[in-house]
């Protein structure tokens, strides 16, 4: 007798009552898979990028918003800050690196970063093709850049002003692609870097300009405009400005800066690991809430396969009877039962399993679509198989407490009674 075939033709006979049981089934698993894979997805990509950087210097505000905008770059800067003051700040022996980062223009979305080749080395990110930036208005893209917006090596851009593509465009100074990275699969694979001078440039190109104007428009003498332009170029190079500076400081005694600096000057120093750790505190709320949520559908899923299990035996009850006396044994009918259970709970799951996987992929093409981030990692994760068990066993104990009555089941009465 195969159990199994006859499990099959039972859900089937039955077939709203099946889907019902399986849908909820289906429905509780995808909510807990899908979370599952987001929170590994966001600490790995959170985890990864902030690596290596123990602090960020930068203007006064919001300190996440300096940690995401700098680190991460999925928000507007807080501000800029006077460069001469930040190296000052990070002149401090207990720091063993400084990385300057300016901001504040995009190509297409991308954003444009003003840095130096110690950003590459953090990220660990290498040209796969071409040459590394030298000269003022030379960049190189990340991998997603690059097949987003077809740039290839020699090709030439202009920026736009701010972080979104319906910025003003700076189409009198454009940027020479000169290397795209290899991926790294970190930020740097959806960022186009350039030096800071050339930040500097583009916006300095401006402001010259509309000086130029105003005086030709004044009739001001050639003496007199040399030496105002002498004297505002020395003004600018005191009062360079960048967004912020990436820290690492040499040992764990370093923390102690972020105080100083909060308390003795105009700057900020935001300090990653206990921002993002309050961030995914915050997060673990709501993240909390919907896997119990999820649990309690899996367990109404239980519920709803032990009252179809229980309507549906109470129905055979008579075509049992008549295997019974044909030669089937109990324990076989018992095991019948908790096939169709076990069925019931490896659907939810390989459903469950696929549902949230095309989650996944739609919350990664709308992500990478508004961020640039890739969330698209697909693998079965060890927490799943835990799922896997808890199903199976949600599914057999269902089916099981309706299962026992074929043992309390009289043949007789039960063929009279027909």
């Amino acid at each position: 007798m195969n159990l199994f075939r006859i499990s099959w033709s039972n859900l089937k006979d039955k077939p709203l009552s099946s889907f019902l049981s399986g849908l909820l089934m289906t429905l509780g698993i995808t909510i807990i898979s899908l979370l599952l894979l987001l929170n590994k997805q966001l600490d790995d990509q959170f985890k990864k990028n902030i690596k290596g950087i123990d602090m960020v210097l930068g203007a006064k505000g919001s300190p996440l918003q300096l940690i995401l905008s700098s680190i991460y770059q999925i928000d507007a800067p807080v501000g800029n800050i006077p460069l001469d003051e930040a190296e000052r700040l990070t002149r401090n022996p207990m720091i063993k690196t400084a990385i300057p980062l300016s901001m504040g223009d995009n190509y297409r979305s991308f954003r444009i970063v003003g840095t130096n080749k110690k950003y590459l080395d953090h990220f660990e990110a290498t040209v796969g093709q071409g040459q590394l930036f030298r000269e003022d208005m030379e960049c190189v893209i990340g991998i997603r850049v690059a097949e987003a917006t077809g740039l290839k090596i020699g090709d030439t851009f202009a920026g736009s002003h701010g972080l979104d593509a319906e910025g003003e465009e700076h189409a009198d100074k454009k940027y020479k692609v000169t290397g795209i990275l290899n991926p790294s699969n970190t930020v740097a694979d959806q960022l186009i870097l350039t030096n800071v001078s050339s930040i500097w440039a583009i916006h300095d190109h401006g402001h010259d300009e509309h000086e130029g104007e105003e005086a030709h428009a004044e009739g001001e003498d050639h003496n007199h405009d040399h030496e105002a332009t002498a004297e505002e170029d020395h003004e600018h190079e005191e009062h360079r400005e960048i967004t912020s500076m990436l820290i690492q400081f040499r040992n764990p005694l370093g923390m102690m800066l972020a105080r100083g600096i909060n308390s003795n000057s105009k700057l900020q120093a935001a300090l990653p690991n206990i921002e993002i750790n309050r961030l995914f505190e915050l997060l673990g709320v709501g993240v909390d809430t919907l896997q119990y949520l999820a649990l309690a559908i899996i367990i109404i899923a239980g519920i709803s396969v032990f009252v179809s299990l229980y309507n549906s035996l109470k129905e055979r009850k008579y075509e049992m009877a008549l295997m019974l006396s044909m030669g089937a044994t109990r324990t076989q009918l018992f095991g019948m039962l908790l096939l169709e259970g076990l069925v019931l709970a490896l659907i939810g799951f390989v459903l469950g399993l696929l549902f949230s996987r095309l989650g996944l992929w739609g919350l990664s093409a709308s992500v990478a679509g508004q961020y640039h981030y890739n969330l698209a990692a697909f693998g079965v994760l060890r927490e799943e198989w835990f799922i896997l068990v808890a199903a199976i066993l949600i599914g057999l104990v269902a089916a099981a407490l309706p299962a026992i009555g074929v043992y309390r089941m009289n043949i007789s009465r039960t063929l009279a009674e027909e």
